[in-house]
């Protein structure tokens, strides 16, 4: 039996720490370029905020043309900016990717070789090949180091420099599996990148649709413009009596029982950030705005573009584009979601919907982006919760506007279908 200091000694000569320095310079260098890039976004992120502080200061139905053509160019300014941003987080992504990859040849480098280290030291200790206790194998193949430690243990002459030496390594190797780990979700984190930079090139091009769309309806003459806004009202105000006598018709006796008492966290906001323009009811705004109609939802100030959640788990009953059929009169484009606590919840004025009907989504789960579609006096969200035996679809055929003079298919319920969505948000 060997002493302990000779299995001590022959240790220290022969473990071998793996230098650090190999990729030292890469690394500093990726460090250097990741400083700068998320310096370069906090520039990104205060311009951008400017220009929705600029957007948000005029928030309302623009009263000249001049202002309409502006505030279109800022949308357009700001959403450019945010391609930019986009852009810098995804090369930011790549870069601790190619980190990512650094640190795991590293670790991976050091275990390789302080393994070798240590089945030379442990062949030096044992006079033959055949002594060899049997985690030596264990360790060189498939570095299962559980077992090797408990071989270890049984092995009372084994030194405790070795011990520490298959922990160290045994560490190395959680490490190495918390750093690939890291590294999945960096590449997972590229797909919505992705995905939010091909959102936003679509809404520069609406943008420039919409200015385009502006000129030519106006033919750049300020007359013509004030002209557009009393039709569109004028429409508009029509219609909400149109749709105020067809829902009057709708009878139906909202049973309590089947929607969830009112309270706070019921439902979910569907912005991250919240601001509430006009509430939901017999407002001194619906008056104004809604020939008397009460304002059947709540309204949110929300940039286009600006992510919108579902307000709870559910499934989309449908979605929508009421512009196709009578343009800047009604929702515009919109997700309708039936949850199972017996509400359902409407999204409008969007400007992208990321959902289709029949799917299924999470509470939170992004479904669409914000926007103007539809009457909309300014960028906004409006949110209706119905209760959801109340609510129902129109089919294609089934509501023919007399004002507009096409089927609309939208969602529409007994006035008493209504909800208040304060009282459960």
């Amino acid at each position: 039996m060997w002493p302990r200091s000779f299995y001590k000694k022959i240790f220290l000569s022969l473990f071998i720490a793996v230098p650090l320095v190999v990729y030292s310079a890469t690394i500093d260098e990726l460090n250097s370029s990741m400083n700068n890039l998320s310096s370069q976004i906090k520039s990104l992120d205060k311009e951008i905020a400017e220009y929705n502080k600029q957007i948000n200061q005029t928030q309302g139905e623009a009263k000249t043309l001049k202002q309409a053509l502006a505030s279109l160019e800022t949308r357009k300014k700001a959403l450019l900016k945010q391609i930019d941003k986009i852009k810098l987080q995804t090369i930011e992504t790549e870069t601790n990717i190619k980190q990512t990859e650094g640190k795991i040849s590293i670790t991976e480098n050091k275990i390789e070789t302080n393994s070798k280290a240590l089945a030379e030291l442990l062949k030096s200790i044992y006079k033959k090949e055949s002594d060899l206790p049997p985690f030596l194998g264990i360790l060189t193949n498939k570095l299962n180091f559980g077992d090797t430690l408990k071989v270890i243990k049984e092995e009372g002459d084994m030194s405790h420099s070795v011990n520490t030496c298959v922990s160290n390594l045994k560490d190395d190797k959680k490490d190495l599996s918390n750093t690939k780990t890291v590294f999945e979700e960096h590449k997972q984190t590229l797909v919505p990148l992705n995905n939010d930079l091909s959102d936003q090139k679509k809404l520069i091009d609406q943008t420039s649709d919409e200015k385009n769309r502006l000129l030519l309806e106006t033919k750049n003459k300020e007359s013509d413009y004030q002209k557009l806004l009393a039709e569109r009202k004028a429409k508009r105000e029509a219609l909400d009596s149109e749709l105020f006598d067809i829902e009057s018709k709708l009878s139906m006796i909202v049973d309590t029982k089947k929607i969830p008492a009112p309270g706070k966290g019921v439902l979910s906001y569907p912005l991250s950030i919240v601001r509430i323009t006009q509430y939901f009811g017999n407002t001194d705004f619906s008056k104004g705005k809604y020939n008397g109609a009460e304002h059947n939802g709540v309204d949110f100030a929300a940039s286009v573009g600006t992510p919108v959640h579902s307000a709870r788990s559910g499934v989309v009953v449908g979605t929508g584009n009421t512009d196709l059929a009578c343009s800047r009169v009604s929702y515009g484009k919109w997700v309708l979601i039936k949850h199972a606590n017996g509400l359902t919840t409407l999204y409008g004025h969007l400007s992208l919907i990321k959902v289709t009907a029949g799917q299924t989504v999470r509470e939170g789960e992004e479904i669409a982006l914000s926007g103007n579609t539809g009457y909309a006096t300014g960028p906004h969200l409006h949110f209706t919760v119905f209760a959801s035996d109340a609510v129902h679809i129109t089919s294609p055929t089934e509501y023919k506007s007399r004002v507009c003079g096409t089927y609309l298919v939208m969602p529409v319920s007994p006035h008493n279908g209504y909800l208040d969505p304060i009282s459960y948000l």
